[in-house]
């Protein structure tokens, strides 16, 4: 069985009301021990009425989590999709409709993602002593076209998937008069980027202005969806572990990398404010205090361009 968390640590309480009653898709939640893992099963086990386990290649991770929450009494069920796959997204629809009673989603969290490697993003590969100038050049181009590659499918499934997820489900809010709920999970590393990494922060980056631009496309619907960001510091999933222990990777904004039950509470104890309070918002999770006592606190931020002279500069307020 590929499924190895606790789920007890993922009941979060009478206060955890973010949930309650609602049907509940959240994307790239299959892969065990990760954050869309973590945050099906805070929805589930804090009294969604339906929830929709999204995966693309994580099959045995995603039925195994379904059939966890089954036993947990949890009305769950399994959605494998591409989000990069506009037809795959589209004849899943009907399925998650009839899945969640005849309903669409109240709430879609927007979570798939990847990551590269990481490489010398704008550098060239360093020389290696003897190799010949032909076999240097073809390890160079390989290693441009393979770089490039993996970059692609990051911005691709980030950015593609939330603008396919989005003009989706909140054209059947919209047509249902149905209000829908999209969250979306973005990084910190959005705004202040490391190295080796030139994919993932540009498309967390880019995700920042989805609630924006659905607000100013529905006009006068804009009331049938709330949206929102998330930007997230590093949490430890099968993802990241191996750098949990390594704080050149983290250190610069926490003490250690979070557990993702303690992720998945803080973003309920968020989303258990009322849905218009958090419209438009860009919620940053903060992680202070030391190893042994670590302190989490919701920032409320702004991107605001200020005119300084001849350039503009753009800053987190």
């Amino acid at each position: 069985m590929a499924f190895t968390i606790d789920i007890n640590k993922f009941r979060f309480g009478a206060d955890a009301t973010a949930f309650a009653g609602k049907n509940v898709l959240i994307t790239g939640s299959g892969r065990d021990r990760g954050l869309g893992q973590a945050l099906v099963l805070a929805a589930g086990l804090n009294g969604a009425a339906n929830v929709g386990v999204h995966f693309h290649r994580s099959y045995r991770d995603g039925f195994d989590l379904v059939d966890a929450l089954r036993e947990a009494g949890v009305n769950a069920f399994a959605l494998q999709a591409d989000v990069t796959n506009n037809a795959d997204l589209w004849s899943s629809r009907t399925y998650v409709v009839e899945q969640m009673g005849g309903r669409s989603p109240d709430i879609v969290i927007c979570n798939s993602g990847l990551t590269e490697q990481g490489y010398r993003f704008g550098r060239s590969l360093p020389e290696i002593e003897g190799e010949p100038r032909g076999e240097r050049r073809a390890r160079v181009r390989r290693a441009y076209l393979e770089n490039l590659e993996e970059s692609r499918a990051v911005l691709n499934t980030k950015i593609d998937g939330f603008v396919a997820m989005t003009h989706l489900w909140a054209a059947e809010a919209v047509y249902h008069q149905t209000p829908v709920q999209l969250v979306y999970v973005s990084s910190k590393q959005a705004l202040e980027p490391g190295p080796s990494v030139p994919g993932y922060a540009i498309a967390n980056w880019a995700v920042l202005q989805l609630p924006q631009v659905l607000r100013v496309n529905l006009g006068r619907a804009a009331d049938m969806a709330s949206a929102y960001c998330l930007m997230l510091p590093f949490i430890k999933t099968s993802m990241t572990e191996e750098y949990s222990e390594n704080e050149k990777v983290f250190g610069r904004w926490q003490p250690r990398m979070l557990e993702t039950h303690e992720a998945a509470a803080s973003i309920t104890q968020l989303m258990s404010q009322a849905p218009e309070s958090l419209d438009q918002g860009l919620f940053e999770l903060n992680v202070s205090g030391t190893v042994e006592k670590t302190e989490l606190e919701w920032l409320h931020r702004a991107i605001e361009v200020r005119d300084e002279g001849t350039r503009g500069k753009m800053v987190l307020t």
